[in-house]
């Protein structure tokens, strides 16, 4: 996500942290090298005009302050300003006084309305809510089937109703919820051009009969500035309240996420950052800025690690640790849990001091999880539990079920070898400490 953006932000930064101070001509610089970082992640060229004039103006009439480097202040204005570009703060959903919250997604073909309306429903029930979906687009072959088997997956219900008209299956469905006691209705509906008239005044004749709470429009993130220009197309015509840019997993630059807010004046309520359920974030201004800067996202990879993390199982893992007692087995289990938090791309992301190129060193490959999972799930309860038992018969045999090489089933081997011994190292250490301390006696 935003990879081209980062790349060439993190030229722009390593040039300014070596100022000695802030100039005329390195301000003119800087602006020049901002706007073309912009204009090429395809952000809106009245936005990035505008970004830059007010990034100068800030930056002209800062006051150096001795216990900060220039170049380090002149950052600050540019990370601040971005934020405020980007909407400032996080547009929470508007939840209704009197359930249910009706929320009508709309936008254009195949810009993933139905996983997005599963993606909602799938975080919203994690948030404590009784969400449901309706299956609202009654025009593209197997959408309502596509939201059923989403629907079946997250344990969300899916009301599907009359097919013949979108206008009363919204009726139905809103009506559905309440006598079921579902305190969000989602309405999934059919993509549409803003171009298409007749469409267009369906969308117009749900959202006026429903009168739903949120209007959302969903648009591909990876279309740039066709996603800005259509999001302000379908803003004239409905209410919008806000915006879920989609696949920004696959989008290097960036742009839509950073001008449709401004362009729209409506904030940007959630990105899909993967194709799993739970792969939508909420947008927050702020951690986007940071991961763009290379400057982390720790809370967002804390609140993935607790939503994945299973407390009970943390506890017997660190005793395991303790008692060396950490085998194949529970390996393996560490990496399920790693793969429920995103790709390791991602999490790299997130944590500070990490940037593009160190992440192009270290040649993050999410297929090795599998693959490296796949050599453990081919070994014996016994092999897993004693790794020192796995002698060169039984390698060749682990290698042809896993479909990996005998120098791969090695590798792992000695990695995990070796990451015992730390561990017994650490447990012990440990120990130590709370001996030092007085834990182990209840002093403390």
């Amino acid at each position: 996500m935003f990879d081209q953006l980062s790349d060439q932000f993190d030229t722009v930064l390593r040039n300014l942290r070596g100022l000695g101070k802030i100039t005329d001509a390195n301000i003119q610089q800087t602006a020049r090298e901002i706007r073309r970082v912009l204009l090429e992640a395809d952000v809106n060229f009245t936005v990035a005009r505008s970004f830059v004039e007010r990034v100068k103006e800030k930056a002209q009439g800062t006051k150096v302050l001795k216990s900060i480097k220039p170049g380090e202040q002149f950052i600050k204005i540019i990370r601040d300003e971005l934020v405020e570009l980007m909407g400032a703060e996080t547009a929470p959903i508007n939840f209704s006084a009197k359930p249910p919250t009706v929320i009508l997604l709309a936008g254009l073909q195949g810009s993933g309305k139905t996983t997005t309306a599963a993606k909602i429903a799938h975080f919203l029930k994690n948030q404590g809510k009784r969400p449901c979906l309706v299956a609202a687009d009654i025009y593209r072959p197997a959408a309502t089937h596509q939201l059923e088997i989403l629907g079946q997956q997250i344990s969300v219900p899916v009301f599907s109703g009359d097919q013949k008209s979108a206008t009363r299956i919204c009726n139905e469905g809103v009506e559905y919820g309440r006598s079921n006691n579902h305190d969000i209705v989602i309405l999934d509906t059919a993509g549409r051009l803003h171009v298409d008239s007749s469409m267009m005044d369906e969308i117009k004749s749900i959202a006026r009969d429903v009168q739903p709470h949120e209007i959302l429009f969903v648009v591909d993130g990876m279309t740039g500035q066709d996603a800005v220009n259509s999001a302000a197309a379908f803003s004239k015509t409905l209410e919008l309240t806000g915006t879920i840019l989609t696949k920004l997993d696959g989008d290097a630059r960036g742009g839509a996420a950073i001008s449709i807010s401004n362009v729209t004046q409506k904030p940007v309520k959630f990105i899909g950052v993967s194709e799993k359920m739970g792969g939508l974030e909420v947008f927050d201004p702020g951690r986007i800025v940071n991961r763009i800067l290379g400057f982390g996202d720790v809370v967002s990879l804390v609140e993935r690690v607790q939503q994945s993390v299973d407390e009970n199982q943390a506890e017997m893992l660190e005793k395991k640790i303790f008692d060396n007692k950490f085998d194949l087995e529970d390996f393996r289990d560490q990496l399920k849990q790693v793969q429920k938090m995103g790709s390791l791309k991602q999490i790299l992301g997130m944590m500070p001091g990490i940037n593009r190129k160190m992440m192009k060193i270290f040649q993050v490959d999410d297929r090795q999880l599998v693959w490296t999972e796949a050599i453990v799930n081919s070994m014996t309860p016994a092999e897993r539990s004693n790794p020192q038992i796995i002698n060169g018969s039984r390698r060749q045999r682990i290698a042809r079920g896993s479909g990996r090489t005998v120098q791969e089933i090695n590798q792992l081997l000695k990695q995990f070898s070796q990451m015992r011994k730390m561990m017994k190292r650490l447990s012990k250490s440990n120990l130590q400490n709370q001996f030092a301390s007085g834990k182990v006696f209840g002093i403390n």
